[in-house]
Formats: structure tokens, sequence, C-alpha cells
């Protein structure tokens, strides 16, 4: 075990904004990683920030949420800049006959510019492929295989599929992949293209002085490539079936708790492998980021097991796993990782223990602060340099939605505290931001939807809520003149 893992997070202190890459401005249906995430940097940079936090890039279901992909290591190709392939010549838009607002565009984009790709005689690029498909061999042929398969089988999840491809029968997966071969070639392309144009864009930032920090969920989707791979990891039958599924008790988001439905892991296994499945996936995600937050850290204590038939998660249990096992060998593996531990919600001594036996950073969110108890944690003065500080997260409403819903918080308390008097809601958004940046916290982030002051439209996610969530983008004449100057005075007064 380390007790110097947060050494190897800079704790020099800064500042920096919370905004997934679907959410940047464009044209098309949602954010990439093209012109619009290039010219993002330069505003952070100009603004005197130095992270940009997003949330997991994973290729999504049909929900679009992050948190819920269909790989833990793939990149979501929907982020692929076009503009990107158009500068190679690989893509020639005027030939696609479909609205670019609808999502279908994009994949049609991507279909031509691989059969261009495919049809070129540039052997450089060729060899680059290559080397990518050997560096991510041990993930990427059972992802494009997968997604092939799921191709064929009009999207259905894997364990609705006939028994052969549902049991990896050999024979079956070795017919599929010559059947499948155009498919499984498009989807190396797109998965070549994602890395290659992330690559560039955090290089970029580094150029520009920006940390990218990315986010690694707890538990995986029951339809993704590596469970379907791996079963041995997960606890359920050849079939797919599950006895347990994973969730949260009941807390402050819902009365029922929240039953997510994730496979729940095989800890004995993975155990017994040294962990080489999470091994992997941090891996992957190092080569994404600067930075890594583990989703739900409270998980690698002890997950909360709900039996799979029933509807809500309030018949759940918890039950302990090896997570300082687990995040011993992680760090006897990584000469380099920078984790921070998503530590919200009920936190048992274990979980603290677990955190600071790492020595962690952990988070602290101010619209959980003003409940009237003074030593609430997440209060300014309860805050501790080893942790993160945000008004609020993805999951939160934006700060100006909560102020002016009043139930949220203990009103009288928070102007006493803020030493505020019948302010508008926007400059108690601005006293909620100089309290986060003035915190003792390392790093404070704050939610791009806060910068542009933006009221509970732009939020991003309501947890236990299905729909209508992950599709929040902003404009950029929403942001008004005078925000970067009002941060940077702030950036210098708090010596950030």
């Amino acid at each position: 075990m380390s007790n110097n893992a947060a050494s190897i997070v800079s704790k020099k202190r800064k500042a920096g904004v919370l905004l997934h890459p679907t959410s940047l401005p464009g044209k098309l249906s949602s954010g990439d990683i093209g012109h619009q995430a290039y010219r993002y940097i330069e505003f952070l940079q100009s603004s005197g920030f130095k992270v940009w936090q997003m949330l997991p890039l994973g290729p999504t279901h049909d929900d679009k949420s992050p948190y819920q992909c269909l790989s833990s290591h793939a990149g979501n190709p929907l982020l692929i800049s076009l503009d990107w392939l158009q500068d190679r010549h690989w893509l020639e838009r005027k030939n696609i006959n479909i609205s670019e607002q609808d999502e279908s565009y994009r994949l049609a984009c991507l279909q031509s510019a691989a059969e261009n790709f495919y049809q070129s005689e540039n052997t450089e690029w060729k060899r680059k492929l290559g080397g990518f498909c050997q560096d991510h061999k041990h993930w990427l042929d059972d992802y494009a295989l997968f997604m092939a398969l799921k191709k064929q089988y009009q999207n259905k999840p894997w364990y609705d599929w006939p028994a052969k491809e549902r049991h990896r029968d050999t024979k079956t997966l070795a017919n599929a992949e010559k059947k499948l071969k155009a498919d499984i070639q498009q989807i190396i392309f797109e998965q070549f293209v994602f890395f290659t144009q992330w690559r560039e864009l955090r290089e970029y930032a580094k150029q520009h002085e920006i940390e990218l920090f990315g986010d690694i969920p707890i538990f995986v989707a029951r339809d993704s490539a590596e469970v379907w791979a791996q079963r041995e990891n997960f606890l359920m039958d050849d079939d797919g079936n599950m006895e347990f599924v994973a969730g949260v008790p009941p807390d402050a988001f819902s009365a029922t708790g929240q039953r997510w439905g994730n496979p729940l892991y095989n800890w004995d296994y993975m155990q017994s492998t040294d962990f080489s499945w999470w091994k992997a996936c941090f891996k992957t995600q190092l080569e994404l980021f600067d930075m890594i937050r583990i989703d739900h850290f409270r998980g690698l204590q002890a997950c909360w097991q709900i039996p799979c038939e029933d509807e809500t998660a309030m018949n759940g249990s918890w039950i302990n796993v090896p997570g300082k096992e687990l995040l011993t060998a992680l760090f006897s593996t990584f000469d380099h990782l920078p984790l921070v531990a998503e530590d919200l919600g009920v936190i048992t001594d274990d979980v603290i223990e677990l955190k600071k036996s790492f020595n962690l950073p952990g988070m602290k969110v101010l619209q959980f602060a003003f409940d009237g108890n003074n030593k609430n944690p997440h209060l300014p003065h309860q805050q501790c340099a080893n942790d993160l500080v945000y008004t609020g997260t993805h999951d939160n409403d934006t700060t100006l939605g909560w102020v002016r819903n009043t139930e949220n918080y203990n009103k009288k308390y928070f102007n006493e505290y803020l030493n505020v008097q019948n302010e508008t809601a926007e400059q108690d958004v601005w006293s909620l931001i100089r309290q986060a940046m003035s915190s003792v916290s390392y790093l404070c982030i704050l939610p791009m939807q806060d910068l542009l002051m933006l009221d509970s439209s732009a939020r991003m996610n309501t947890p236990g809520t299905i729909g209508g969530n992950w599709s929040w983008r902003f404009d950029w004449q929403q942001l008004k003149p005078d925000v970067t100057e009002k941060i940077l005075k702030l950036m210098v007064l708090y010596q950030r």
C-alpha cells in the first residue's frame, strides 16, 4: 500500500471547469473533439483555469448515459471530429445526403471516411493503424466483434443473441469475424481515429497548461463488450442472468434508492488474476487523462447488491469488496496514478479509512453545505486542502437553479454564512463561486453552466430519472464579456 498516493496528484492550487465534450457548441447533433474543443482549451487558459474535467468518454447506449457504456476502453465515435477527417481528404461531406442535425449524419460520414481510408494508398497511415491495433489488441478485437454482432442482431443486447454467439462458441465467432469483416474494419477505424484525435487534443491541452480530468464508472453496463467477452469477471451465468444487480440504497437523491442494474464483480476471480481486468481499464484511462476520478468510490469498500427481481433498491444489502487489495495492486503497477475519490453520499468510517490509507483526494460540494448544520463537512470552514471543491456536479441542478429553489437549503443560514442579504440569485451564484475559489481545497471545479449563469433548464443529469438527460449544450454567445475578467481576479486573489 502507498501512503503517498496523492503525492502523484499535483497539489498546487488551481481551478478547473466541468464540461463534457458533447456539450460543446456546433452545428451537429452533439459536441465533439474538433475545433470547438481546441477553442475551449484556449478559453480555459485565457481565464486562468488549469483543469478541464469531463465525464466518461465511452460509446453510450440509446439513453446517452456515459456511465453505462458499451465498453470500458473504447471512445465514443460520435465525439470524432468530421473536420479532421475532411482535412485528411478521407471525407467528402457534400456526398452525404442527410441533415447535419441528424445523428445518422455523423455515422454516415464515418462510414464514408473509413471506405476512403481503406482504399487509399497512404502506407504511413496504414502503418499507424497497424500499431494502434497491436497496442490495443487486448480489448479492441473483442469490442469490434461485439459491436459488429450487435449491428447484425438489430442492436439487441448480447444476452438476447442466439446461444452460440451468446456463449462465444469458438467456431461461430471465427465465422462471424469473416462474415462481418467490413463492419469490424469500420469499428477499428473509428477507434483508431478517436484515439489519434484525442492524443492530439491532449497534446494541445498540455501546450496550454491544461490538465484533462476524466472519470471512470465504478460499474460497467451489462450489455457491454467486456461483460460479453470476459464474463468470468462478473457474477452472472453463461446466458447473462444475474441473481443480484448493483445500485445504491435510499438517500437524498431517491427515497427508494437507485437500481442501476449493472452486474456485480466476481471479486474472488478478479483477485485470483491480480486484478488484471482493472489494470487494463486504468491503462486505457491513463492514455486519455492526466487525472482520473473514481465514480462511486464507496463501491470499492462495499457494494449495494439488490435482488435482480426487485424493481427498487430498497431491499439491497452491503457486501464488502477487496478495495484495499485492488488499490494496492494498481499503485504497485503504475508509476503515475493520479486518482480522485468521488466520496459523496452516505460515507462510512470504513470508506473514509480506505480513502485516507491511500491519501486520495475526495470531493466537497457547496450545494450540499447549507442545511444549517455548522458541522456539515461540505461547508468551506470544514474543508481540507486535500479535497476538491465544487459549486455543483453533473448530477446536481445548476447553481442558479439551486439558489432559486429555497427548499434546497436553509436560506437564513446561507445568507448569514455568505454575509449576503436580499441579493439577486445571480449574485448568490457569484458568492458561491467566490467561496469555492477561496476554499483551502487545492482544486476548485466549476460547472460550465455556473460560469454562464444558466438556470435549471441547463441541468446535465437528474439521478434516478430516465430520458431528458445528458443532452445540454452551450453556445459561446451565452458567455458574458465580463466573466473571464471576474474569474481572473479571483484566480489572482485566491492564488489559483
